[in-house]
């Protein structure tokens, strides 16, 4: 598990090597619908033809590109082996200025997973500091987090969760004080999940199996990432437009 987390740590720094590494939070010209469609276009191609092990994705209806499903790969040597979690995730207009929502689409035990399948994660927390629960701005949403970061975080969160604050109070409990009552009541959903497993999918069996494959030299990645073309104007104009204002302030 730490590997795969290693791997796609490294994948995510060469991914995040866009203009979006020199926006700050405090953008007052967020993109616009066209340009948020556009940047989640590509993001969704690049998982579609570099997959990383851990989750699949595909959009809901090939007209709105922003609601996707999701299916969350339990890792292997965890309790979730061999499980396969359905979830949605669903995209604001105005996004990456501001996070998407996750939710799992069938009942989800977890310390960190609200009753209704709705995940309480800082990544998916809206930018800036909260001194409420005290996270800082580092711990939450920025433009620079991507589709991919998200869902290596949920995989991450699946089999470390935080229960300092937990959204299901109940789960929280249990984890802590009767880790045994607690694993088997998850071994118990890993089964049900199983049979939502996509017909061809190859479920991990080893840790082997869950290492990010490089098929592409950094340099091509670089290259392609964004896929350069005339609908990238809409996503510079946004840009140009944050810069003029950064610049008058």
């Amino acid at each position: 598990m730490i590997c795969y987390l290693n791997l796609c740590r490294q994948r995510l720094e060469l991914r995040n090597l866009t203009f979006f590494s020199a926006v700050h939070l405090t953008s007052t010209h967020p993109p616009t619908m066209s340009s948020a469609a556009n940047i989640l276009l590509k993001q969704f191609k690049e998982l579609s033809s570099n997959p990383v092990p851990g989750f699949t994705v595909a959009l809901r209806d090939e007209e709105n590109v922003f609601e996707w499903d999701v299916g969350i790969i339990g890792a292997p040597n965890t309790i979730y082996e061999g499980g396969y979690f359905k979830a949605t995730l669903k995209f604001p207009n105005d996004y990456p200025f501001n996070p998407p929502t996750f939710k799992f689409n069938n009942e989800f035990f977890h310390p960190n997973v609200y009753i209704d399948g709705r995940l309480c994660i800082s990544i998916l927390h809206p930018p800036g500091d909260d001194p409420t629960s005290g996270e800082t701005a580092a711990e939450r949403w920025n433009p620079t987090q991507s589709v991919e970061s998200i869902l290596i975080s949920i995989v991450s969160l699946m089999s470390d969760p935080n229960c300092s604050s937990p959204a299901n109070v109940d789960a929280g409990v249990m984890y802590r004080l009767d880790r045994e009552a607690y694993n088997s009541l998850v071994r118990s959903q890993v089964e049900a999940s199983k049979k939502d497993i996509p017909e061809g999918l190859k479920i991990p069996t080893s840790t082997d199996d869950f290492v990010v494959q490089k098929k592409q030299t950094d340099d091509d990645q670089d290259e392609n990432f964004w896929y350069a073309s005339d609908e990238d104007e809409d996503i510079d104009e946004d840009m140009d437009d944050y810069m003029s204002s950064e610049d008058e302030d």
